[in-house]
């Protein structure tokens, strides 16, 4: 009895088990090998998300509505900007820079949405 548990738990290997030393010299474990920083799938999905919301932004905006969203949330590589800062830029009024966003968000959400990516 003894030699059968033995020789079943002689395949068992542990995570943290060191399997070889590390070209710095440390030992590394199996686990510093197979352990990853961001779960693979979540990453996939955020990636899969943000392509939607830049076709969304693409084909759903008008040009008004898509260089507000650009300016406000930095989707153009640049920071993003306070309604104000969009206002001074575009040579519109804040409130009008407001009305913009909310109704391109909106068309946005229900785009994303149609889609099954919200």
């Amino acid at each position: 009895m003894h030699f059968r548990a033995q020789k079943k738990s002689a395949q068992d290997v542990s995570l943290s088990d060191y399997i070889e030393t590390g070209s710095d010299g440390a030992a590394l474990s199996l686990m510093d090998v197979v352990a990853e920083e961001d779960d693979l799938l979540e990453t996939v999905s955020r990636r899969e998300s943000v392509r939607a919301v830049c076709v969304a932004v693409r084909e759903e905006l008008t040009d008004q509505e898509r260089l507000v969203i650009e300016l406000r949330y930095g989707l153009a590589g640049t920071p993003p900007l306070r309604q104000r800062e969009v206002a001074d830029r575009t040579g519109i009024s804040r409130s009008y820079v407001s009305r913009i966003e909310k109704r391109a968000l909106e068309k946005l959400r229900q785009a994303l949405e149609g889609k099954g990516k919200m």
